[in-house]
């Protein structure tokens, strides 16, 4: 079998650069990335309430990682502990780049989407508050949720 035979019948055989730089080139715009997060999380919420949800729960469950570091996590808290981290931390640079060299440089310009930023962490906790001790229970336990 010669080279381009095992190219053509490989699945992860090396592509052309025009294929690749084409396929860079879409994954690279911003609404990729959310259009493929949305698809997987209808899909998930289709697997989660179908008859195969029980496979669903399993693969969810499943442990994974090196115990000798502690980190032998299930698949659920990998992806709530570990994915929001990263996603967080791309958020965070996203956010310095914006206030270093782009459009919120500019203290005018960036005062709406601060003053929304700051609204949107005051608003849900003022919110909480009130409805926790309308109820009459304890306001502080879950303080941290909002």
């Amino acid at each position: 079998m010669t080279d381009a035979d095992r190219r053509r019948t490989s699945l992860f055989a090396r592509r052309s650069w025009g294929e690749t730089s084409r396929i860079s080139t879409i994954l690279r715009k911003e609404t990729v990335g959310g259009a493929l997060l949305l698809v997987a999380a209808l899909m998930a919420l289709i697997w989660s309430n179908s008859p195969w949800s029980g496979e669903y729960q399993a693969l969810r469950d499943l442990t994974v990682g090196p115990a000798a570091l502690h980190l032998d996590l299930s698949l659920a808290t990998w992806a709530a502990d570990g994915l929001l981290a990263v996603f967080f931390f791309v958020a965070g640079l996203e956010l310095k780049r914006e206030f270093v060299a782009g459009d919120l440089r500019d203290p005018r310009r960036a005062a709406v989407p601060v003053a929304a930023a700051v609204g949107g962490v005051i608003v849900p906790a003022a919110l909480y508050y009130v409805i926790a001790a309308g109820a009459g229970g304890d306001a502080g336990r879950g303080w941290a949720i909002p």
